[in-house]
């Protein structure tokens, strides 16, 4: 018997469902700060 879109097995995506929101969170603002202070200090911004 195949298996249907109901009862298949749901393919992880790394959604906001992910293994840790908080981890993803900080890493995401440590991201924007360095590349906002490189920005600063070559004078692009």
């Amino acid at each position: 018997m195949p298996t249907t879109a109901a009862t298949a097995p749901r393919a992880r995506t790394g959604g906001p469902q992910g293994d840790s929101p908080l981890l993803e969170h900080l890493l995401g603002w440590t991201l924007v700060l360095v590349l906002a202070m490189l920005l600063t200090q070559t004078g692009l911004v």
